[in-house]
This record gives structure tokens, sequence and C-alpha cells, in this order.
């Protein structure tokens, strides 16, 4: 038995060693984290990052912002830098996969931290050094090695007995031809593509997983332009690993008909721009997708992007006007392009709208599912996962409904979607059956494509406006609204109605786009908590903070229903005149704690998370999904 002595000698010797293996001229590396750097032009934040010895990753003149690998040092001294602003980048997801992948995979619903620090921060009184939740998990394990590109293997039009069963996703054009998509027909698109309205002459960017292109899907030349920016890169699609961005695509612009020539997509002649920014799990980063929408603003005029669809969220970190990513968004508003958003799968519960749905100047949709009886529209319900407002700032969102319950589209067959959920893979041909907001928006940015067609000198606060305007809400038998205005904002989309629709001025008033990107203004909604936990509309009449409108669905506790099915009417009288995302102004002096009093009596109760250095919150779980898989509806 070896005695004290040796083994104190053998414990110093192996130490001494040690040292001697470390210590000679050794170099301990602290890794370098990769951040945003925001300046008051992009220029200053180029020579902010080189003066501290880092280099430039991506310009991201879109906010005037740089990509950097910083090391704690050069951190160190550009949080000291005056006029610099810094965001870590952060993780963000497409919007598609929930339950399915929460088989494979550790849970994805997320909780937002609270703060209990007042947020202080504004553009021009602080340096203003803000840095964002670092995510870390995957949306999903690692996704599966495929070929991207599918032979087509299937015709595009089966033939169906006369006594099979329909279920939503297919539908008889004539005894014995079957075709797989109804959304068209649920939201008035083939009428209007009958009348010759089909998106000619728009073209919609699709921001999302990649593209892949079925034959059948007759896309041809209106493929204007590809660009994956996935991790630095700058190259041409090749295809679609993950298969979201194919699908949403599909269900906007695919040109596919059936034999009786109807069309399977919304707009079939709108011209598409795919930029891919998510790899191959549906995971991407803010610098990525901050980049490709600094290609798609640089582009807008090359090939006349009118429509940007966004089926992708995060959890907020901030308020809406701090968000990097928010700020691209608004800046694509701000160009002139329509910008449609996710409202994101993490409902029914109140104020679960992600980044960038958030944002007051966009579209915002939520989902409806038919309930499996497309011919029957007294049953189609709130989808039981579309997120729900108010925001943070206390803005209405989701605006409007469109369908989202089990959308049938293209995606190629070795996908990764496709291979963890293979039965909603067609057996005849490359169609994939899917739920989720993502879906919905897509519907949406396809009905904006045939709105601009038919009358392409409108602005974006005027399609919005007129989208609005022309939505149908839920009613119950008596005639009152079934989900409030926090659930289904105006309603089911409506395309026809909006196209013949001539209504201006009704969305976005108050609110200043400019001003908010300049940091010398910014906005809150109507919407507050009641000290039981419900949340109404407050009456904003002659610009002052008043008391709750009540009725008409404008208040509503989180215990309201959500599975119920119920009419969409037209004639529905919205008896307060409420106006879409009307804002309360403060100027960038004006400072916002978590605790503010918004209305006489009332507190409002929620405190943002926030992105703060000095006050890091938790890391959240895993990254927003693009957007998370929910249960076929």
């Amino acid at each position: 038995m070896p005695t004290r002595r040796f083994i104190c000698v053998a414990i110093a010797g192996l130490a001494a060693a040690m040292l001697v293996a470390v210590a000679p001229n050794a170099e301990v590396r602290i890794p370098s984290v990769r951040y945003i750097v925001q300046a008051q032009t992009t220029m200053a934040a180029h020579r902010s990052v080189e003066g501290v010895g880092a280099t430039v990753e991506r310009e991201l003149e879109i906010i005037r912002g740089v990509s950097a690998l910083l090391n704690p040092a050069q951190l160190a001294r550009l949080r000291n830098a005056p006029g610099v602003r810094l965001f870590k980048d952060r993780a963000v997801a497409t919007e598609g996969l929930n339950s399915l992948v929460d088989s494979v995979t550790n849970p994805l619903v997320t909780t937002a931290n609270k703060v209990t620090t007042p947020l202080t921060s504004t553009v021009s009184t602080n340096p203003a050094v803000t840095t964002a939740t670092s995510v870390t998990t995957p949306l999903v394990s690692k996704v599966v090695t495929v070929p991207l590109v599918d032979a087509v293997t299937s015709p595009l039009v089966a033939t169906v007995s006369g006594n099979t069963t329909l279920k939503d996703g297919t539908g008889v054009i004539a005894p014995t031809l079957l075709y797989e998509t109804n959304y068209p027909m649920l939201v008035g698109a083939d009428s209007l593509q009958q009348a010759g309205i089909t998106g000619r002459g728009i073209t919609i960017a699709v921001l999302d997983t990649g593209f892949w292109q079925d034959l059948s899907q007759n896309y041809g030349s209106r493929v204007l332009a590809t660009l994956d920016v996935t991790n630095g890169a700058n190259l041409q699609v090749s295809g679609d690993p993950y298969g979201h961005g194919t699908h949403v695509t599909s269900i906007a612009a695919s040109g596919a008909q059936n034999l009786a020539g109807q069309y399977l997509g919304i707009a079939p002649q709108a011209n598409i721009v795919a930029v891919r920014a998510f790899d191959g799990t549906g995971a991407g980063r803010y610098v990525d997708v901050i980049a490709g929408l600094n290609w798609i603003v640089a582009n807008q005029k090359k090939y006349n992007i009118r429509v940007l669809n966004l089926s992708f969220g995060a959890p907020p970190e901030s308020y809406y006007w701090d968000d990097p990513l928010n700020q691209a968004v608004m800046a694509a508003w701000r160009a002139g392009i329509v910008v449609v958003a996710a409202a994101g799968n993490e409902g029914p519960n109140p104020m679960t709208i992600g980044v960038p749905g958030n944002v007051p100047y966009v579209i915002t949709v939520g989902a409806l599912t038919d309930n499996n009886t497309p011919y029957d529209l007294t049953d189609d319900r709130l989808a039981s996962f579309s997120s729900t407002g108010p925001t943070y700032e206390g803005f209405v969102k989701p605006e409007m409904v469109a369908p989202g319950g089990h959308i049938t589209a293209s995606m190629p067959r070795n996908s990764y979607l496709a291979n963890i959920d293979p039965a909603s893979m067609s057996l005849t041909d490359q169609m994939f059956t899917m739920s989720g907001t993502s879906q919905a928006a897509a519907v949406t940015s396809g009905v904006v494509a045939l709105m601009l067609q038919s009358d392409p000198t409108l602005t974006p606060d005027n399609v919005k406006c007129r989208l609005l305007a022309a939505a149908r809400p839920a009613v119950t038998a008596s005639g009152l609204l079934a989900y409030s205005v926090f659930q289904q904002g105006a309603g089911l989309i409506n395309a026809v109605a909006a196209v013949n629709n001539s209504a201006v001025g009704c969305a976005n008033q108050g609110l200043d786009v400019n001003a908010d990107l300049a940091g010398t203004q910014h906005f809150g909604g109507p919407a507050n908590e009641d000290a039981n936990g419900n949340y109404y509309i407050m009456n904003m009449s002659g610009g002052t903070w008043g008391t709750a409108v009540g009725g008409d669905g404008y208040t509503w506790s989180r215990g309201y229903a959500w599975d119920q099915g119920y009419s969409w009417s037209a004639g529905y009288t919205w008896s307060r005149g409420y106006t879409w995302s009307r804002g309360y102004t403060w100027s960038r002096s004006y400072t916002w704690s978590s605790g503010y009093t918004w209305s006489r009596g009332y507190t409002w109760s929620r405190s943002v998370p926030w992105w703060n250095s000095a006050q890091p919150s938790a890391p959240a779980t895993s990254p927003a999904s693009i957007e998370n898989w929910v249960p076929n509806e």
C-alpha cells in the first residue's frame, strides 16, 4: 500500500507537470461572440469595429449596422463608444413544427422572462449598449442528409371514385377528378383568378428556408432571383432541405392547375424572389435574416418586389422599435413593400405575438381552420395554436386571420419535414399537409399580390386598410363577435372584397415609421389589462388615454373560447369605429418603465424582456419556430 508521503509527492508532481504543460508561453483563448454593431451610419459602425481591432463580417445598411465577431476586450471598448449600440446575435426560426418535433427533441415552447428594472434605453440619450439573449438549443435534431431535388414521379391530378369521402385538403371540380387545395376558394381568390387577377407582374419575396421547384408547380420564368445568406453565404438557393420555404411559396404563388384549369395557389402568376436565411432544421440567426432583408430592399426596384412574406418568429426581447430585426422590417415597409408576418403558433394564450409580427405597421396574420369541412363555413373556427395579442406595447394583433389549418402545398419528399412526418406527405405526388400561421401568412401574401395587380398604386398602409375593411369577423348566432379583436383582429380575409374595396387611411393612423426608425418618436397601442387580467381596448377619443370600451369583442379574458365554430359575417358593424393600429405617441426622451400606468385605475402588469448586457435574462430553451409545428387542425 503506498505511503501518504508517496501520494502527496505524486500529486505535487502531477500538478507541477500540469503547470509546465500550460505555463510556458501559454495563451488562453476566449472565444469571440457575434454581435450586431449599430451606429448613426453604416460607415460609422464599420469604423467603430475596425477601431477596436475587429473585422466586419457583413454590412447591414438597412439598420445602419454591421456584424462582427468580438472578444471581451473589443466588446468592452465598444460598450464605451458614444453613439454605438450592440446586439448579441440571437436565434430565430421558421414557424412550422411543434407537437411532432416535441416527440423527437426537447419541448419548444418558451416563455418570456420578465425584468424588474425600469426600461430606459433610448436611441438618443444613451450609448444604448444592449445585447440579445443567446439561444443555443437547435429547433430540431440534426437534419436528415438527403438530396435537395427530387424528380416529379406522379401526376398532379388523380382520379377518385364517386363514393369517395372528401375531407379538408380535397375537393371535386369534376365528377372524377381530385384537386388538393381549398384555400383559394375559402378566401375568394378562385373567382378573382377566373376574372384574370392572378398576381401577374407583382413580385412576392419569401424569406425562409429555401426553395425547391417541383415542375408541376409551373413556376418557370416567374422565379426572378434567389439568394442564400445562411452562415454568411452569398449564393443562389440550391434547394430546400427543411421544406418550409417551398410550402409557403407554393401556397402564395403556385401555378399548378388541375384538369379543369383551376389553380392550386392564391396568386398563380405572381413572380417570386426566394431568399434563404434558415438552415436545414428551420433555425437561423438575426444577422442572416437582416442580411436577407437588406438584400430584398436593395433589390426592390430591380425585381418589382411589392410583397414580403415572413413566416418565422422569435420571442420579443425588447420593445418593437429596439429590436434590430424589427428595424429592418420597418425599413422594408417604409420602402413601399407590404410586409406580411405570421402571428406565431404559441396560442391560445394572450400576448404570444412574436418578432416580427409585433411590429405595429405590418400585417400580422393568425390562423383559422375549416374544421375539415371546406364546404360548410358555419363550423370554421379560430385555430387553437394561433398566437394572440395584444403586444407588449398595447397594439391589437393579429390584424386578421386566414386559412392555416391542414394546408396542402408543395414539399420535396426528401425534405426534413416530410421525413419526420411522412403521414402528412401525399402518396401520389409531392404535396404536404401542414398547419400554422406560416401558412395563413402565405395565403395573405398571395391575396396582397392580387390586390396590387388590380391597383398598383396602393401604398402598404392602404393595402392594410383595405384588407381590414374587407375582412369578415366571426359572429355568434345572436350577431355578437365570437372572438375578441385580440384573437381574430378584423376577421377572416376576403380577397374579393379587398380587391373591390375603396377604403383608404384606415390603418396605421397616428403612426410614423420615419420617426420610429429615426428614434425621435415611438408608439403604444390602445390595449390595456385590468386588475382581473382581462384585456380591453381603451377609448382614445381626442388622443387621450381613457376608460375601457365595452362590448363588441373589445374585452377578453384568458378563458375565452376558441374551439367552437361560428359564421363569418361580412355585414357586421363595429359600433365603436375602432381604427386599426392607432398609436399613442411619446418622444425619444420619454421613459416607459415596466410599471407604467396607462389608464386611471389600471396598471399594465406585463413587463417585456429586455436586451441588456448588464441585466441578462435567462436564455430561452429554444429558438422560436419557423413557425412551431402544430397538429393539423
